[in-house]
């Protein structure tokens, strides 16, 4: 197995407990992981962005070249865009279509969803209403990675026994609402495969 992810957002989206959940449950599955992380403000509102690795054998760069990407998961839509250059030819993006408007000249919305709408292997939903409908409104992330373990590979369960580990010292309460967040973006990610 080898998966190369690019996450990317706005800092205080929560990219990185993204990448700590899916690296914990590589982990758990017995895989190697490398991870770099860049981070463009340490405020919120600065671009956040994560390459995560992921193999069955040994890997030894943690960053990922242009065009080799087999998934951009990205909480903000411009961002995703940001990073098409690395994206492979069949790679997949999985994105938030709710901008988070944080510039004056963020580009026209239209032309970015459309864009993003245009590729071949593209899961795009509005993640913040799923989470607000779900009553999980501020475990949106949770939500786009949910709707993206339908095409990572990455056994689901292991995904949640990750959740569990990572947002245990914050309560059960936590982690139930996390999981169910989950769960909502999984199925919406079904839902986005069969059309």
């Amino acid at each position: 197995m080898k998966l190369d992810i690019i996450l990317s957002g706005v800092g205080g989206q929560g990219i990185l407990s993204i990448a700590a959940i899916i690296g914990e449950a590589a982990l758990e599955e017995g895989l190697h992981i490398k991870q770099a992380e860049v981070h463009g403000m340490s405020q919120r509102g600065g671009d956040v962005q994560s390459n995560l690795r992921i193999s069955s054998t040994e890997i030894y760069s943690d960053l990922i070249a242009k065009g080799t990407a087999d998934a951009i998961i990205s909480l903000e839509p411009m961002e995703a865009l940001r990073y098409l250059p690395y994206l492979s030819q069949q790679g997949w993006i999985v994105a938030n279509s709710a901008p988070y408007v944080n510039i004056g000249n963020y580009p026209e919305l239209d032309t970015v969803l459309k864009e993003l709408s245009s590729l071949p292997n593209v899961i795009l939903l509005d993640v913040d209403a799923l989470a607000k409908e779900g009553g999980v409104g501020r475990s949106t992330n949770m939500v786009l990675l949910g709707a993206a373990s339908v095409i990572l590979g990455i056994d689901y369960d292991k995904l949640e026994d990750a959740i569990a580990r990572v947002f245990m010292r914050k309560g059960e309460n936590v982690v139930e609402m996390n999981k169910k967040a989950l769960s909502i973006g999984r199925e919406a990610g079904k839902e986005q495969l069969k059309k």
